[in-house]
């Protein structure tokens, strides 16, 4: 007799619950969980030797050829080898009319984030765009937050890596991982397997006499939740804390997307923050702080004296596989008084410091098993009423400190584009080398002059630098 096969066996695992969240909300396409990263290059690459690092990341990382695959009925996602993979759907080119220029390529980047990923295959694409001037070009990396948030991204990036020019040699060269996905039915009948095996003998007599709630939710929990919204809300209410109404000037909401990207010295970053008693983390949130404050005033808008802000905050275990999410998200009151610079630094620690340190920091993750079961649309209801409520959303992410290569060409800026799920702003730092790439994903309904905000962002950043002792 033939063994029965788990159709979870050859697969990475199932999404956690916050990952099948940020899959299943995008029913509303406000809140698509795009990442796009945006490096700079020195020079064009050698397209074969570009198209063979992808071929072999792609085996050693074998989530790269996996698609979701959703069950009937209920469950959470699953990560299942995709029969069709094809790298030239994944990996392709395009040239700029030349000379193209950073602006130029942040608009390709920005277009590219607003389209949908195809659901039926791997969520990535690659796209390297050539025609930049002085020879440069330019790689986009477009992939959906469930794969990886941004620490896993630097994980499965430093595969497509080298530390040299040359080519390497000698590279192991794994064989292509076995692509045959399970079937949904299937799919279900293991989760319902699962389920029920987990629970404890008690429960397991309440479904099969329908005598407990505990039971009814086992065998139907997303027609439990539905049917209990109000206990839903109750415990939303009860894990987020409450938030501020947003700035009005920041209210207008739409698909649309604008990138705009600066630079900041990493050693004088780290300076200012440490003049005034904080990190390179506070200095980076007091800049931001002040750049909203001088957009505002710069706008003849009134300035509040708080807005709500988003920041994720890391989890991640040194055992944790490769990708994957690994965060809380914590959301706060963010100060825009008419302060000076050493002053909000330290208003912006004492803030992060009581977020950070709470017993419970991750309030969504809280609620995310309860949420993730949600149908579709009430899911995307809840989890749309948390995140468009931000006007800001802030990420810190360590980058590469020594030089990288990229198929024989040098990246010398990389700009992490984090996702807008609602929000007005979503502005993130990664350290490259020597610099800071600052990387803000704006809703241009909501900053309608994003130009005026980047050169308020600089201004910004120039008073934060500013505490820093010159070297």
């Amino acid at each position: 007799m033939t063994e029965e096969r788990d159709p979870l066996a050859d697969a990475p695992g199932e999404m956690n619950p916050l990952e099948a969240m940020m899959w299943r909300a995008e029913v509303d396409p406000r809140l698509r969980s795009v990442v796009m990263i945006v490096d700079v290059l020195d020079t064009e690459p050698e397209w074969d030797r570009l198209a063979a690092a992808h071929e072999w990341a792609t085996r050693v990382v074998p989530r790269l050829r996996q698609r979701v695959m959703e069950p009937w009925g209920w469950g959470p996602p699953a990560w299942v080898p995709d029969p069709d993979f094809a790298l030239h759907f994944h990996l392709r080119r395009m040239r700029l009319t030349e000379p193209g220029g950073l602006r130029e390529l942040l608009d390709q980047a920005a277009l590219a984030a607003m389209s949908p990923f195809d659901r039926s295959r791997p969520p990535w694409e690659a796209l390297l765009v050539e025609g930049l001037d002085g020879g440069r070009a330019g790689y986009l990396l477009k992939v959906h937050h469930s794969l990886a948030d941004g620490l896993g991204l630097v994980q499965i990036l430093g595969l497509l890596h080298s530390g040299v020019r040359e080519r390497s040699q000698g590279r192991p060269e794994p064989p292509a991982p076995t692509a045959t996905p399970p079937s949904r039915l299937g799919l279900t009948a293991t989760h319902s397997a699962r389920s029920l095996a987990a629970a404890p003998p008690a429960d397991r007599a309440g479904v099969r006499t329908g005598a407990t709630n505990r039971g009814r939710a086992a065998l139907a929990p997303v027609a439990t939740l539905a049917d209990g919204w109000d206990a839903v809300w109750s415990a939303a209410r009860a894990a987020i804390p409450p938030t501020l109404v947003g700035s009005p000037t920041l209210r207008a909401r739409s698909l649309n997307r604008r990138f705009e990207a600066l630079d900041v010295d990493l050693a004088t970053l780290k300076d200012a923050g440490r003049a005034a008693g904080g990190s390179l983390n506070d200095a980076f949130l007091a800049a931001l702080l002040s750049g909203l404050r001088r957009y505002h005033l710069a706008l003849g808008a009134p300035v509040p004296s708080r807005i709500p802000m988003g920041m994720p905050v890391n989890t991640r275990e040194p055992s944790d596989p490769l990708g994957g999410n690994h965060w809380a998200g914590t959301r706060f009151a963010a100060p825009l008084d008419d302060v000076d610079a050493a002053t909000r630094i330290a208003q912006v620690r004492s803030i992060v410091r009581s977020v950070t340190t709470e017993r419970v920091v991750d309030a969504l993750g809280l609620i995310a098993p309860l949420l993730a079961v949600l149908p579709a649309p009430l899911l995307a209801r809840v989890q749309g009423s948390a995140t468009s409520g931000n006007d800001v959303q802030a990420s810190n992410v360590p980058g590469m400190r020594r030089p990288t290569y990229l198929a024989g060409a040098r990246i010398v800026r990389s700009y992490p584009f984090a996702p807008l799920p609602g929000g007005a702003a979503m502005i993130a730092l990664t350290s490259h080398e020597d610099t800071c790439c600052i990387a803000a994903t704006l809703d241009p309904a909501a900053f309608t002059d994003p130009g005026l905000f980047r050169d308020c962002l600089v201004a910004g950043f120039e008073e934060v630098l500013a505490l820093a002792e010159p070297r």
